[in-house]
């Protein structure tokens, strides 16, 4: 019995040392999609030399909504947003729009990635990921702000950023050995400096620390794509940069002495489309009196918006009599309005794994988005571009690239999910991550 104890000690101990020595980089471009590295005018040139070696996806698709919060713990968790519970990046708020968002890791329903490294005793390193405040990485730096106070200041996220990193001191290192002294408007996205702080910071750990999985949120792309839509000379030079942002990543790997036994997988949350109107259903139950905007405690129901979708959602869950009125309510609008979008009832979330706690959603056709507003005209103007449409088309799909370690050269994979990902982590450090929506793709690893 004391040897059969010692062998399996010893065996433990075999897999944990080689589950070490390999590394997982995750970079998300938010907002990335896969003409930027399959057509070669988009300048994506250090991403395009890379996937020589490795593998890529013609499309990835998404979780409902398609925005960056759920996405993003759905790469780590391999699940749908109706079992990790991050449904959103904002919360409802039906009592009014506080500016909050999802942003704290308890959140997260479900093992992720993180949460399973740390208790297999591996390093781990979340520089700007999305819901990771107080999350379980060993070095931390959550994507996190403090909001205005109430006297008409703004937010501020170098304060949030030093006080809820982890360790406590990690944010003050990093400046002093990665980024230099950042002010508020370093992490303006405005500026595509934004992502070269987050590509120098993330290069820091990899060569000081070595961690079996980082994974890196950069943020650019996204911002200046809902600036101006699905291409212009911003989203262009954005693009370009994320690019230039993965380059330096991958120099920190080869200066850390770790890229043999590194695996690099750059993806992204959701595609982006171009948007001429924004619809707003809350002015439809302001109307018909479900909502107040004068006294919201009084609401029946309540359209919260996520980009291109919009959910409905009801103060008593089983008011039967306020979702039938809701219903006639969108039946009995003219046809052209009707037929800006596609009612998704209970089933149809279910099926695609949304926000257990909404009734229905609204789904618009390209070219609408949706908005919270309760008074006013039900359409108005947009313009730029939009995500968190119904994942069913081309143009909202995202990107994926992986390369290195382990993985087998020249496959390409017509079409994936977003829950397919965390598979593949597991695979590679070797992780028990179990109950997963997503599929591991053996075609895409050396036997």
């Amino acid at each position: 019995m004391k040897k059969i104890f010692v062998f399996a000690l010893a065996l433990l101990s075999y897999h944990t040392i080689k589950a070490q020595d390999s590394h997982v980089i995750l970079i998300s471009v938010d907002g990335l999609r896969p003409e930027f590295y399959k057509d070669a005018s988009w300048s994506m040139v250090n991403l395009r030399q890379a996937m020589e070696n490795g593998a890529y996806a013609d499309g990835v698709t998404g979780v409902f909504p398609s925005v960056t919060y759920p996405s993003h713990t759905t790469m780590i968790s391999g699940v749908k947003p109706i079992k990790h519970g991050v449904y959103y990046n904002t919360p409802a708020e039906p009592l009014g729009v506080t500016g909050k968002w999802n942003w704290s890791y308890e959140n997260i329903k479900v093992p992720t990635i993180f949460s399973l490294a740390k208790a297999k005793g591996l390093k781990t390193a979340s520089i700007f990921w999305p819901v990771s405040v107080g999350g379980p990485a060993t070095y931390n730096i959550p994507e996190y702000w403090y909001l205005p106070d109430t006297k008409g200041g703004v937010r501020n996220m170098i304060k949030a950023l030093r006080e809820n990193a982890s360790p406590q001191g990690f944010y003050e290192e990093l400046e002093q050995n990665a980024v230099g002294r950042l002010d508020e408007v370093d992490f303006d996205g405005d500026y595509l400096s934004i992502d070269e702080n987050l590509a120098r910071m993330s290069s820091y750990v990899i060569r000081k620390y070595k961690p079996s999985f980082l994974a890196v949120h950069l943020v650019a792309v996204d911002h200046f794509e809902h600036e101006q839509g699905r291409d212009g000379d911003k989203v262009r030079a954005a693009v370009a940069g994320a690019d230039s942002r993965i380059k330096t990543i991958l120099e920190a790997i080869d200066k850390a002495g770790i890229k043999d036994n590194t695996t690099v997988i750059v993806t992204g949350d959701h595609g982006f489309v171009d948007i001429h109107t924004s619809i707003s259903p809350n002015t439809l139950l302001t109307t018909a009196g479900l909502y107040d905007p004068a006294y919201k405690e009084n609401w029946k129901a309540y359209f919260h918006a996520s980009g291109g979708s919009s959910f409905l959602h009801l103060k008593n869950k089983n008011d039967q009599k306020t979702l039938d009125q809701v219903k006639q309510l969108l039946s009995k609008l003219p046809a052209a309005q009707r037929h800006m979008f596609e009612i998704k009832d209970r089933a149809a979330l279910d099926e695609v794994g949304a926000d257990p706690n909404a009734v229905l959603a609204l789904a618009p056709n390209q070219g609408f988005t949706f908005g919270n507003d309760a008074v006013g005209n039900l359409l108005r103007p947009a313009s730029g571009g939009t995500h968190g449409f119904f994942p069913d088309f081309k143009e909202i799909q995202t990107g994926f690239v992986v390369f290195g370690k382990g993985i087998k050269k020249g496959v390409v994979v017509p079409e994936m999910g977003l829950t397919d990902i965390a598979p593949l982590i597991s695979n590679l450090l070797q992780l028990d991550l179990r109950d997963t929506e997503g599929s591991l793709f053996p075609g895409l690893l050396i036997k």
